[in-house]
C-alpha cells in the first residue's frame, strides 16, 4: 500500500492585512467588486455585503470540499510603491462566513496565476511581512 501524500495546510501561509479593491468574475460572467481583507501566497480573503455574497455563493452556504465555486480574480499589488501591477488569478471560493449583519467574508484559494502574478503576490506579501517584523523590533 502506497502512503498518501499529505495535503498542504494552507493555513500555514502567513497572511497580511491589505485594503484594496478586487474584481471577482464567476464562470457565468457575473462580475462583482469587493474589498480585500487579507492576502497570502495561497489565497485571499474578501469582505462584501450580503447581496454580493448571494451572487457569489448560492444559498449563502459555504461550498463543500470538491464543490467549490470557480472564480477569476483581478486585483492590484504595488511592485514598487508607485507602480502597481494587476494580478489575474483563477481560484475557488472555499470559505464563507457572516461577520456582521450585512458583512461577509469569503475565502478564495488560488489555483493558477496569469503571467508573473504569483511572483508579484509573493514579493508583496514578503515585503509586508518584513516591514511588520521591523516595526515589531524583530528585524535587524
Amino acid at each position: 500500500m502506497k502512503p498518501l501524500a499529505a495535503k498542504p495546510n494552507l493555513r500555514n501561509q502567513q497572511r497580511v492585512d491589505v485594503s484594496t479593491d478586487i474584481t471577482i468574475e464567476k464562470t457565468d460572467g457575473c462580475c462583482l467588486t469587493c474589498q480585500v481583507s487579507n492576502l497570502s501566497r495561497s489565497g485571499i480573503m474578501i469582505s462584501c455585503s450580503q447581496e454580493m455574497v448571494r451572487q457569489l455563493v448560492p444559498g449563502l452556504k459555504t461550498p463543500a470540499p470538491g464543490n467549490w465555486i470557480g472564480v477569476t480574480t483581478r486585483f492590484s499589488v504595488p511592485v514598487i510603491a508607485s507602480q502597481p501591477v494587476t494580478v489575474l488569478a483563477d481560484g475557488n471560493i472555499v470559505h464563507m462566513r457572516r461577520i456582521a449583519r450585512d458583512e461577509f467574508q469569503v475565502g478564495i484559494q488560488f489555483c493558477e496565476f496569469e503571467g508573473n502574478g504569483f511572483d508579484y503576490v509573493d514579493r508583496y506579501v514578503a515585503r509586508l511581512l518584513s516591514d511588520a517584523r521591523h516595526l515589531c523590533g524583530k528585524g535587524t
